[in-house]
């Protein structure tokens, strides 16, 4: 075994080390680890079986401080002929005063094709999910990219996601072990279809994790969770990491459809990749002052997905949405069991709709306006996948269709399988439109709203529009089921959207959502 010090305190060690930018956050390179490119050191141990497979072990010690960069490179030698790397590594928590954040170290890989942002490089990311992982041709832990073993300078990325005054020492072991690589495997993805019915509301969860990456649940389990919560479609969302990708084709059947993607988790905010292409690596290391965002929800695009900003108000470090919306398809408005993040996020959503009929009025060219969907963001044990679930009117049950449904807003929320809506405005002359619609009338033309309930005992609707809540309802029965109906304008109202909620605990805050609708729009 062969230790090395890479202490950033140390001050003979600047020499080993170069800060870099690459036009994303600055990033720092330690100095290369090497092994000893296929000679194993066989006198040590008497002679040992050659037969056997050798392996090589290099111990690395350092400590990162206060203010260091988003992320650390260790380049590491991979000589030829080595059949699996396996990295293990830990850091010290000190403890530290009340509100100030201590040490959190996140560890990846990538391969002999570079660090450079788009990932051409990337074999796997295990956050801080993981204490070590392992990659061989056929086979690596999850998060983690199977694949040969190349030789070449690797390096093992390290991002101090939080570190603490005192400083964050770290110690990792990199162990090689040389001999036949063994096959690749070829990866099988989930097919794009189901079995649908046609024209009608499918009901999905499409922000969820896995064991492949921070998630304590297999894809087996979340499918067999999605089933029994009543779900049509799921997408899978690791942070950070496609490495889930290849193994959900065994869950799929006629009656679920499995679409893939990830959760780029950057420092400003978590963005989730819906329905990209299998195999499709989406890159999170940049910031919102790097100017990068943009270049890379293209790319989710050209891959076939949707762009859609999650939990944009949660206060969890980093997860504060910071890259603006003019990007987004859809934002995630409701993550997992209501709260008050989730009511702040669903007013600031109104606050967009409100911005985008000025901006249609004043003819400024907007994008439009931007739907609204929720999802469980489930992890682990006792988070229940479809709570709340996103309710879509899509053509058929296939990926292309739901995103187009997504895409338009035809879609509600709601807490469970239990809760249905039906949504409608309807105008003097036969006029008709439903969620995520344009109900074309004149502005003076009276417009009725009618909403149908099922499956919300003790709640009450309100519909919300451009001037706020200008209608509730009274309680509904315990069996849950009513039809409410307003009368309005368009000059009234530019849009009407419905909300149910359940009673309040605390008047006059208004009570947890049981769904809410995308929009309907008013006018001409």
């Amino acid at each position: 075994m062969c230790e090395d010090d890479h202490g950033m305190s140390s001050g003979n060690s600047m020499a080993r080390r170069a800060l870099f930018a690459t036009g994303a956050a600055a990033a720092l390179t330690l100095g290369s680890v090497t092994f000893s490119h296929g000679t194993p050191a066989e006198a040590a141990d008497g002679g040992a079986d050659r037969t056997e497979p050798r392996s090589e072990t290099r111990t690395v010690r350092g400590t990162l401080p206060l203010g260091s960069p988003d992320f650390v490179y260790l380049p590491v030698e991979i000589p030829h002929g080595v059949r699996e790397l396996k990295v293990a590594y830990s850091y010290d928590r000190p403890s530290v005063p009340a509100g100030t954040a201590g040490n959190a170290l996140d560890i990846g890989v990538f391969d002999q094709r570079g660090t450079e942002l788009g990932g051409k490089g990337f074999r796997g990311w295990s956050g801080g999910a993981r204490t070590e992982f392992f990659v061989r041709a056929d086979d690596a832990t999850p998060g983690y990219i199977p694949g040969l073993v190349k030789a070449g300078t690797w390096h093992i990325a390290l991002g101090p996601y939080t570190v603490s005054p005192q400083g964050l020492a770290y110690e990792l072991t990199i162990t090689l072990t040389y001999g036949e690589p063994g096959d690749v495997v070829d990866p099988v993805y989930p097919p794009e279809r189901a079995k649908g019915r046609g024209r009608a509301w499918y009901r999905g969860d499409c922000h969820l994790h896995t064991w492949y990456s921070d998630g304590r649940r297999t894809p087996a389990e979340i499918a067999a969770l999605a089933r029994a919560a009543g779900l049509d479609f799921i997408n899978s969302s690791d942070h950070n990491t496609h490495s889930a990708h290849a193994h959900w084709a065994d869950q799929a059947g006629d009656d679920l459809l499995i679409m893939v993607g990830e959760e780029v988790t950057t420092r400003n905010g978590h963005v989730v990749a819906l329905g990209t292409d299998p195999g499709t690596f989406v890159d999170w290391r940049y910031r919102a002052r790097d100017n990068r965002f943009g270049k890379y929800a293209r790319q989710i695009r050209r891959a076939g997905g949707l762009v859609v900003p999650a939990h944009p108000h949660a206060t969890c470090v980093g997860c504060n949405w910071k890259f603006g919306f003019a990007e987004a398809d859809a934002v995630e408005v409701w993550n997992g069991t209501y709260s008050p993040e989730d009511e702040v996020a669903l007013a600031d959503w109104d606050g967009m709709l409100v911005a985008s009929v000025r901006s249609a009025r004043e003819g400024a060219g907007s994008r439009g306006w931007i739907p609204a969907m929720g999802n469980s963001d489930a992890h682990r044990d006792p988070d229940p996948v479809g709570v709340p679930q996103t309710v879509v009117l899509a053509e058929d049950l296939t990926r292309q269709a739901i995103q187009e449904g997504l895409r338009a807003g035809r879609s509600y929320v709601a807490e469970s399988r239990s809760v249905s809506l039906a949504f409608t405005a309807s105008g003097p002359k036969g006029e008709h439109a439903d969620i995520g619609s344009r109900l074309k009338v004149a502005q003076d033309a009276p417009v009725t709203v009618r909403l149908e309930v099922s499956g919300a005992p003790r709640c009450t609707v309100r519909f919300v529009t451009d001037q706020g809540v200008l209608f509730t309802s009274g309680v509904l029965p315990v069996a849950g089921a009513g039809v409410v109906e307003w009368r309005t304008t368009a000059q009234y109202a530019a849009y009407v959207r419905a909300e149910v909620r359940h009673e309040a605990v605390l008047a006059p805050l208004p009570g947890a959502l049981a769904a809410f609708t995308n929009p309907i729009f008013l006018g001409r």
